[in-house]
């Protein structure tokens, strides 16, 4: 099964309808039993959205950290709590490096969500895979090109027998799958080039006094370059992936620059420049900064022969031009919440892919999508252009540096 025929039959599913019975015997309204592998605040938030807002029952928790644990156990006894759910049961508490081992091998979970640092991502999704987990698996999807190919191994063995999601939530947002189908139906004419930004307002770095070296760079995994593999791969990768989807393929060259001109901590770059290219020799001018003292702001715009459209996280949103069309839901948030029902969609079609049998595999549009970054990434430390196929052939890996088997 080639690449590009693989990502072509992987796209976002739509919400399912159940059938009483699944190959799994689960009732249509049974909760699925649910893990997660990774207590920090991203984790924890997505975690409580899928109990929330699609029924998943919180059974276990994962982490390195015992403290990360125990803070996930009181926050999650209080969510299943307000849910008339029991408390998440000690025996499935799971601590250590291995923790994810330990969760493939219980029958008490059904499905686990990955939101450990990036560099583990398909380590974990193996294991839990191999165990007959579902997983849903925060991006991105590997930090080196080996890792990708091992995902797409992943995803081939497991493909019609698991769920498999990729934490791309923009995706399931109403707002940006309705303006990606007018973009597919030419209300904007042809697609001619894109623009898009992704900046962060400033951040500290979190201190940690009495601390190990090796902890310190776990629990602040953000800022360093070999776990998170880099902002443009890490952050950035939500508007490239936005880009992919309208333009239904990947960029077949990128050329870069990064920095660091701001930030003195951690060792990640703090602004990138990247021209990407697409087929028909059509340009994608992205920028990002980790710094921007205006705040936080992300969106993409899309330039057409007859109009343009602009896909804010936040404020206006819709197309301009010939076919003019905008976006009036969430009326009542100022500025307008464009991304407000992101989350809940994306959660409840992969539980309704695990109850309805109709099984998700997002695992190849992942890879690609962060193949795409990595070719960003890949220009920026050469300072060249890149194309499509050397980074597809490129043979660096991303090396932890550190013996992780010493947090047990």
């Amino acid at each position: 099964m080639d690449r590009r025929n693989f990502v072509k039959s992987a796209g976002a599913s739509g919400l399912l309808l159940v059938s009483s019975k699944t190959a799994f015997g689960y009732a249509a309204n049974s909760a699925v039993r649910y893990g997660l592998l990774g207590c920090g605040s991203r984790g924890t938030g997505v975690a409580t959205s899928f109990a929330r807002n699609a029924g998943a029952r919180i059974v276990a928790l994962g982490d390195i950290f015992p403290d990360q644990l125990a803070a996930g156990k009181q926050h999650f006894d209080q969510v299943n709590a307000s849910l008339s759910q029991p408390a998440v049961d000690p025996k499935l508490l799971f601590r250590g490096w291995d923790a994810y081992q330990q969760m493939a091998a219980s029958k008490d979970i059904d499905a686990v969500q990955i939101s450990t640092p990036p560099i583990f991502h398909i380590e974990h999704l193996d294991g839990l895979t191999a165990g007959g987990k579902h997983v849903y698996c925060e991006k991105p999807v590997g930090v080196d090109v080996p890792q990708t190919r091992r995902a797409l191994d992943i995803a081939k063995k497991h493909d019609g027998k698991l769920s498999m999601a990729v934490g791309f939530q923009i995706r399931s947002a109403p707002p940006f799958m309705e303006l990606v189908n007018r973009i597919h139906q030419g209300q904007i004419g042809k697609v001619s080039a894109l623009t898009g930004h992704y900046d962060s307002i400033p951040k500290t770095y979190p201190a940690h006094p009495g601390m190990g070296h090796d902890e310190v760079r776990l629990r602040n995994w953000l800022w360093d370059k070999a776990i998170s593999g880099d902002i443009l791969l890490e952050q950035n990768i939500h508007v490239i992936d936005v880009c992919n989807w309208v333009m239904g393929t990947h960029p077949v060259s990128a050329f870069a620059k990064k920095s660091r001109q701001v930030i003195t901590f951690g060792d990640i770059s703090d602004n990138y420049e990247v021209v990407f290219t697409y087929p028909a020799n059509v340009s994608f001018t992205f920028t990002s900064t980790q710094f921007n003292m205006k705040g936080a702001g992300v969106s993409e715009t899309f330039h057409g022969s007859e109009g343009y459209a602009e896909s804010p996280y936040n404020g206006p949103f819709g197309i301009t031009g010939k076919h003019p069309w905008q976006w009036t839901g969430n009326p009542a948030a100022t500025p307008q919440n464009n991304l407000a029902e992101a989350d809940a969609m994306k959660d409840r079609n992969f539980i309704a892919s695990i109850v309805g049998g109709s099984f998700q595999n997002q695992i190849p549009a992942g890879v690609e999508t962060a193949l795409s970054c990595m070719m960003g990434r890949k220009s920026a430390e050469l300072g060249r252009t890149v194309t499509w196929d050397e980074i597809n052939s490129d043979q660096e890996r991303y090396e932890l540096g550190f013996d992780v088997k010493q947090f047990r």
